[in-house]
C-alpha cells in the first residue's frame, strides 16, 4: 500500500488528504474559527453533578458545559493523586478519586476543582467528554501521568517485539525516575533504546511544563493544546506507508519540515513543497470525492448503490443492487453486490468519519459461506482504519450491527448545517399542504380581526398554487369570511413559510 499525505493551507483553514492507491481515503480539516478539542488539557471546574445521569458537567472556560461520566474518573494512585491535585490547588481529599463502579456522589461535587482531558468533541447538541485519564502522545510512546501501566498498541504482533520493547520501556522509565506509565504506539515497532529515550525526555519536559502552567493558572483554563493539523497528522502517520506528503504553504512546509527533523527525522527527505499553479486538492480529484461523500447516494461500480442516512442516534447505510444484474443467478448477483459494498461501506465510514452506532443492510443472502465470506472481506477493509470499531454478525433480520469510535464530528458535520428549508429534517410540505393550512390560518385571522382584507405572504410555489388549481377554493373562502384575500410573493421565504396580515 502506498500512501500520499496532501495537506492543503489557507489562512483559515487546513485540510489534509490521506490518498491510497490514488484514491481518496480520509480527510481531515480543522478551522482557525472551530478547532478541535480532542486532547487538549484543562484545569476545570465541577458546575453541577448529575446523580440520575451517574455523571457531572465540567466548565473548562466554553460556551457549553463538558460532560464527564463517573466511569472516565479513574482512580489514581495515592502519589499521583496527590500530584494532581497539589497541581490544581485542591487538598488530596478533594482530588480522590475511586476506582470504578463508585457513584458519582462520591467521586465529585459541585465547586471541585480537577485536571481533564478532551476525549470527545462537541458533537451537535452534546458538550465535550471529558477524562481524568491524562495522556500525553508523542511519536513513539504516550505518557500516562497517573499510571504505572507499560502497554503496547494491539497492533504490534510479534510476541518478541511486544516483550522487547515493554522491558526497554519499563527500563527507561526506571531510569528516568519517572512515577508514570506510558503507551507504545505502533510506530514504536522496530525503534531502538536511543530513539525511546528521546521521546520519553521529551514527553516528560512537556508534562513538566503541563504541570507548572496548572500551578499558576486561574480555576478555569486550558493548560494544553494539542499540536496544529499539519503536524499531528505527521505525527501520527504510519511510517512504512507513506511515500511522499505534499504541502502547499511555504510556512507550513518549514514547521513541518522541523517537526521531522526533531521527532520523526526518517520522514524528512519525504515532505515536499508543492509550488504548482494547479491547486493541490485537484490532484486526484480530491474536490470530487469530498462533494460525492456529502451526498446520501454512493455509486457502485457494478451499478448497484449504497444509501447512507446519519441521524442522531445512529448512522444507517442500505445496499441496493440497483442496475446490477449479474450473468448467472439472483444469489451470485446479490453475493457480488455486497462484497463490492463491504469494501466501499469501509472507506466511506473512513472518509465521512462516521462514528458511534451503524447499521448496515446488506441485500439478504442464502447462502450462509456468502455471508461469512461478505463479513470477512468488510472487517478486512475496516483494518486499515485508524478509528477503532467493533462489528457484530449478521443479525437475523439480514443486519450488520456495528460500532466505530467517533471523537470528532463527522465530515457532513464540519462541512454542512441543516437545511433551511426543511430544518434538518430531509423533506419540506408541499405547497398543496401548505395551501390548505393557509386557509385555516386565513380562517383564524378573519375570526379574530375586524378588517376588510387580508394578505398572504407566501413564497411562488404556494401563491402559484392558489392562483390556478385552488382558485375556486380560495373564491369560496373570500365569499365565506366576507373579506378580500391578497396574495403577495416572498422571494426569501421557504415553501413551508407564510403569513396573513390584516389590512
Amino acid at each position: 500500500m502506498s500512501e500520499e499525505i496532501l495537506i492543503n493551507v489557507t489562512p483559515r483553514e487546513t485540510r489534509v488528504a490521506i490518498v491510497e492507491n490514488g484514491m481518496l481515503q480520509e480527510v481531515q480539516i480543522e478551522r482557525v474559527g472551530k478547532q478541535g478539542l480532542v486532547g487538549n488539557i484543562f484545569k476545570g471546574c465541577v458546575s453541577k453533578v448529575m446523580p440520575g445521569m451517574d455523571a457531572a458537567f465540567v466548565d473548562i472556560g466554553l460556551p457549553k458545559a463538558a460532560f464527564i461520566h463517573s466511569s472516565d474518573v479513574a482512580y489514581l494512585p495515592k502519589s499521583s493523586r496527590t500530584r494532581q491535585v497539589e497541581s490544581s490547588g485542591q487538598s488530596p481529599d478533594e482530588g480522590s478519586a475511586q476506582p470504578h463502579g463508585e457513584s458519582i456522589t462520591n467521586l465529585l461535587h459541585e465547586g471541585q476543582q480537577l485536571l481533564v482531558q478532551v476525549v470527545k468533541d462537541q458533537l451537535g447538541t452534546k458538550g465535550a467528554r471529558l477524562t481524568t485519564s491524562i495522556t500525553v502522545p508523542s511519536r513513539y510512546m504516550v505518557l500516562l501521568p497517573y499510571s504505572n501501566d507499560v502497554r503496547l498498541s494491539a497492533r504490534i504482533e510479534d510476541p518478541e517485539e511486544r516483550t522487547r520493547l515493554t522491558e526497554l520501556a519499563k527500563s527507561l522509565l526506571d531510569t528516568s525516575n519517572a512515577d508514570c506509565g506510558c503507551i507504545l504506539r505502533t510506530a514504536a515497532e522496530g525503534v531502538d533504546e536511543d530513539d525511546l529515550k528521546r521521546d520519553l525526555k521529551f514527553l516528560l519536559n512537556l508534562w513538566e511544563t503541563i504541570v507548572e502552567k496548572v500551578i499558576r493558572v486561574s480555576s478555569v483554563d486550558q493548560v494544553y493544546s494539542d499540536l496544529p493539523l499539519a503536524v499531528r497528522a505527521l505525527r501520527d502517520l504510519s511510517i512504512e506507508d507513506v511515500g511522499i506528503i505534499r504541502i502547499d504553504s511555504r510556512f507550513t512546509y518549514e514547521a513541518v519540515k522541523e517537526f521531522s527533523q526533531r521527532l520523526v527525522p526518517e520522514i524528512a527527505d519525504r515532505i515536499t513543497h508543492y509550488s504548482e499553479n494547479r491547486p493541490l486538492f485537484d490532484l486526484y480529484s480530491i474536490e470530487d470525492e469530498l462533494q460525492k461523500s456529502l451526498q446520501r447516494k454512493v455509486t457502485l461500480k457494478s451499478g448497484g448503490h449504497l444509501i447512507f442516512d446519519q441521524t442522531e442516534a445512529m448512522t444507517t447505510i442500505d445496499v441496493n443492487t440497483g442496475g446490477f444484474v449479474g450473468h448467472r443467478n439472483l444469489e451470485e448477483t446479490i453475493y457480488k453486490t455486497n462484497l463490492e459494498a463491504a469494501q466501499a461501506i469501509a472507506r466511506q465510514l473512513r472518509l465521512r468519519n462516521l462514528g458511534g452506532i451503524i447499521i448496515i443492510d446488506f441485500i439478504d443472502m442464502e447462502d450462509e459461506e456468502h455471508k461469512r465470506q461478505v463479513l470477512r472481506i468488510f472487517e478486512k477493509s475496516l483494518a486499515k482504519d485508524r478509528a477503532r470499531s467493533q462489528v457484530c454478525e449478521v443479525s437475523p433480520l439480514g443486519l450488520v450491527e456495528m460500532t466505530r469510535k467517533r471523537t470528532r464530528e463527522s465530515l457532513q458535520h464540519v462541512l454542512c448545517e441543516p437545511c433551511f428549508s426543511c430544518g434538518g429534517r430531509g423533506y419540506i410540505k408541499t405547497a398543496e399542504t401548505v395551501c390548505f393550512e393557509l386557509f385555516r390560518e386565513i380562517l383564524r385571522e378573519a375570526l379574530q380581526y375586524e378588517t376588510n382584507e387580508l394578505l398572504v405572504l407566501a413564497s411562488q410555489p404556494v401563491v402559484d398554487l392558489l392562483l390556478d388549481q385552488e382558485s375556486t377554493s380560495l373564491a369560496e373562502l373570500e365569499d365565506y369570511i366576507g373579506k378580500t384575500i391578497k396574495l403577495q410573493v416572498e422571494s426569501l421565504y421557504s415553501q413551508e413559510q407564510f403569513d396573513v396580515v390584516p389590512l
